[in-house]
């Protein structure tokens, strides 16, 4: 999957490199724009994967194996989560 995103930003990096450029010979403001925008997508595709990264590391902490069992294979909801912790009122949980 990480081939595929750097692939990915890559392309976009070179494509924006080439808009700007036919920008600064054909002096158009429009290329430079749409160069800055294709550049912008670029690097807010490497933020969202460095965060979603972040957050599936977070939810596989989240989550706990019940008690009393063998293997990891059943895990509380957030519901229940939620209310052993304290961190939510009973009230806020929506019934599952």
């Amino acid at each position: 999957m990480l081939l595929l995103i750097i692939a990915i930003v890559i392309a976009l990096v070179a494509w924006a490199l080439r808009l700007m450029e036919q920008a600064v010979h054909g002096q158009e403001f429009s290329l430079m724009l749409a160069g800055f925008l294709v550049a912008s997508s670029a690097a807010a595709l490497v933020g969202v994967y460095y965060l979603m990264g972040d957050y599936m590391i977070y939810l596989d902490h989240t989550y706990q194996p019940q008690q009393g069992q063998g293997q990891p294979t059943a895990f509380y909801s957030r519901a229940a989560i939620a209310t052993e912790t304290g961190d939510v009122p009973g009230w806020l949980i929506r019934s599952e």
